[in-house]
């Protein structure tokens, strides 16, 4: 049982204002596995003044002694990677190795990728005699999700950290554990007093204590768009920088021409991948109506394939995180087989030997149209939607035909046309042919997926303010 009870700031690790805890369910067992305090609005106020304090003399901190910062903080993850791996398997029963592979290595990457832009970064621009400076915006609030929990984290503070802000974070309450050990780095690092901290608790309490607090210049909110609606609504009477990563309902166009085989596999893989706990998931798949029989042939098979398990069984794919989503998921299931879906593979209720714990059965359900609720509606589960198409501008309408946008993904083997269709999707980012992932890529969504970008130096930006200083001559050469 783990028993993280204090909270980080000012440096220091704090009892709450008000003493106050929850269980943390492991999703695998569907039994405790530890407890966190959850904070409140006094323990908010006392993390974003030690933020603001520290704001003043870190702000105009070198670039040198940043690097040197996440340098130390890169070797302490290091230290911690196994504990990290582990505390997302606990929390959110991810399989073994898809936590150490991918959820921690995430975190990771991102800290070296923040830190090799930091070190090629322009903060300052003279144009003429006006100098064009790049300061950092503030104090910083960031409300992270429990699906990619380090990942999140760590997309948000590394980028901050580069640039001069500081810090409150507010780690999902389902999903905590790795965020306190992401806590213990920073603080075995050496990160300045006031700079990070860390307050556990809910969105109701914490997470709008944080978004609205006048000493908070920006807030960095990741997860569904109903939450972030809350969070934008709590900052705008202060007028604070709000940036947005929500949900998405991602098309994957596979192309007449595309490699069926190779295409249709990458999809529903990625689909499950993570048990579908992903916002940028192709959930919809959009296959030519000429080539229907083939690709239901295909999906079905590897859905089939896909195993399922505890998360140290070696199986793809473990439970998902709570009752909650498990009760959400299967509701949506249901919904589209009473609106007309067929199942193609997987279905309602859990996998055979699996009663106890979150578990959902990889799912295809094909006879989709673009107006049912599996096809408007973020599942965020291992639920994949294949809808047909007659023509290519067609797939594109029913690929655009979505509140979100937030990614998208496109499969064939003409490059001028494969290319054609990409330019067309109305997505932050689009992914080509499987492309692998880059990480130095902005990362974000049109529409109600969001605003502003992650990732690479785009991430940076979000944390600065331009200042222009007119008047300000380059010195005359010597």
């Amino acid at each position: 049982m783990r028993d993280y009870l204090k909270f980080y700031i000012g440096g220091q690790w704090v009892d709450p204002a008000t003493p106050k805890s929850i269980d943390v369910i492991d999703p695998a067992t569907e039994r405790p596995a530890g407890r966190i305090s959850m904070g409140s609005a006094a323990d908010v106020d006392r993390a974003v003044q030690a933020a603001r304090t520290a704001f003043a003399s870190y702000s105009r901190s070198s670039v040198d002694e940043r690097v040197a910062l996440l340098e130390r903080v890169v070797g302490e993850y290091k230290k911690r990677y196994d504990d990290v791996a582990a505390a997302i398997t606990e929390e959110m029963g991810a399989p073994v190795a898809l936590a150490r592979d991918a959820q921690a290595a995430m975190g990771l990457a991102h800290l070296k990728t923040a830190l090799q832009v930091l070190k090629g970064y322009a903060f300052k621009e003279q144009r003429g005699s006006t100098l064009l400076v790049k300061e950092p915006i503030g104090v910083c609030g960031f409300i992270t999700p429990w699906n990619w929990p380090v990942n999140q984290i760590a997309c948000k503070v590394a980028p901050a950290l580069a640039v001069g802000c500081t810090m409150v974070l507010k780690p999902s309450e389902i999903a905590p554990f790795s965020g306190q050990i992401w806590t213990e780095v920073m603080d075995a690092a050496g990160v300045p007093a006031g700079v990070f901290n860390l307050v556990n608790g809910d969105g109701p309490t914490v997470g709008a204590a944080l978004s609205s607090h006048p000493e908070v210049d920006m807030v960095s909110f990741t997860g569904s768009t109903r939450a972030g609606v809350e969070v934008a609504r709590n900052a705008a009477p202060t007028v604070k920088r709000v940036h947005q990563e929500l949900g998405g309902k991602s098309p994957n166009v596979i192309l007449p021409d595309a490699d069926f085989k190779r295409a249709i596999t990458s999809g529903v893989r990625s689909v499950m991948n993570n048990s579908g706990q992903s916002c940028n998931a192709p959930t919809r798949m959009l296959v030519p109506n000429a080539r229907m029989a083939e690709a239901l042939a295909i999906a079905r098979q590897v859905a089939e394939a896909t195993t399922v398990g505890a998360p140290d069984s070696g199986a793809h794919l473990g439970p998902v995180i709570s009752a909650t989503q498990w009760d959400k998921i299967q509701t949506l299931i249901h919904q589209g087989i009473a609106e007309g879906a067929t199942v193609v593979a997987g279905g309602p209720g859990k996998p055979a030997g699996l009663e106890v714990g979150y578990y959902v059965k990889p799912t295809v359900l094909a006879g989709v149209n673009n107006q049912m609720t599996v096809a408007r509606e973020e599942i965020f589960g291992p639920v994949l939607t294949i809808l047909g198409y007659d023509t290519v501008d067609e797939a594109v309408e029913i690929g655009n035909d979505t509140p979100y946008g937030l990614a998208a993904y496109v499969s064939g083997t003409d490059p001028e046309a494969t290319r054609d269709v990409a330019s067309r999707l109305r997505a932050g980012q689009v992914n080509i042919n499987s492309a692998a992932i880059d990480l130095t890529a902005p990362f974000g969504g049109f529409k109600q997926s969001g605003n502003g970008r992650e990732w690479g130096d785009h991430a940076l930006g979000e944390f600065l303010e331009v200042k222009a200083m007119l008047g300000f001559a380059p010195k005359a050469p010597a």
